[in-house]
């Protein structure tokens, strides 16, 4: 896993905490917790027909999805890296086609995939 790479992609999206201090498990963590919290913030700029807010933060989203598929380590996660890559491609596409239609139901749809994806990460510790 390149830890690097999702510490400046967490950065980026410029969500409040210790980031300097996260060792390589929970920064991944983080990124999960923001790219779910960013779809509950795009849900609502899209319920309240906020336009400009709901792309911002779609976009965001995008991009942590982005920072997660970097951080990803071929030679250690061989086809669960492989597997995750595709699920990540996945849920970029599914964000940017909730965006352009409006639809909400597609951001239902990534983030309950981020939660399994989040639930599989916090039950497994680097060591």
């Amino acid at each position: 896993m390149n830890a690097y790479a999702a510490m400046k992609q967490y950065q980026t999206v410029n969500v409040n905490a210790q980031v300097s201090e996260a060792d390589p498990h929970r920064l991944i963590q983080m990124l999960m917790e923001g790219g779910l919290q960013r779809i509950a913030q795009a849900k609502g700029a899209m319920q309240f027909n906020n336009v400009q807010l709901k792309g911002e933060l779609i976009g965001k989203t995008i991009g942590i999805v982005g920072g997660l598929r970097e951080a990803l380590d071929f030679d250690k996660g061989g086809e669960v890296a492989v597997n995750l890559d595709r699920l990540y491609a996945f849920m970029i596409q599914r964000l940017s086609i909730a965006n352009l239609k409006n639809d909400s139901a597609i951001l239902d749809e990534v983030a309950a995939l981020l939660r399994d994806v989040k639930e599989g990460w916090d039950g497994i510790r680097q060591y």
